[in-house]
């Protein structure tokens, strides 16, 4: 097995600030969506907004552990990065595997946010008739 290098977990650094931003981004649209929600359905009491909120609010939570997993897998790339530097090599590899197994289930919750929020699209315009 070829031995592993401070590049190999740098290397992660960039994507997974990307993807964190990604994350956050969706995070506050809906946050946003949901006090907008929140205010039409205190008016109104309608069961569509009801829905919503709550398809919103478990999407929001998915999306929360997915940060939490990003943000966990940034953290044990860092410590690959100092056992690496202080020559603990094997400790340092199971380290970053487990940081990419978090990765991988960051993602893999990205997926399916993806799926809910178009099911929740696909809810939303069902009603829609071609003209």
């Amino acid at each position: 097995m070829e031995e592993l290098t401070l590049n190999t977990p740098a290397l992660l650094f960039s994507a997974i600030s990307l993807i964190m931003l990604a994350y956050t981004n969706r995070f506050i649209a809906y946050t946003t969506a949901i006090r907008d929600l929140y205010d039409k359905y205190q008016k109104n009491n309608d069961e569509r907004f009801f829905k919503q909120i709550k398809n919103i609010k478990h999407r929001l939570y998915l999306t929360r552990y997915m940060q939490i997993l990003g943000i966990t897998s940034l953290l044990l790339c860092v410590l690959t990065m100092l056992l690496i530097y202080v020559e603990q090599n094997t400790v340092a590899v199971w380290i970053f595997g487990i940081a990419l197994i978090l990765l991988i289930a960051s993602l893999s919750l990205l997926i399916v946010e993806i799926q809910i929020s178009a099911r929740a699209w696909e809810e939303h315009i069902s009603d829609m008739k071609k003209p």
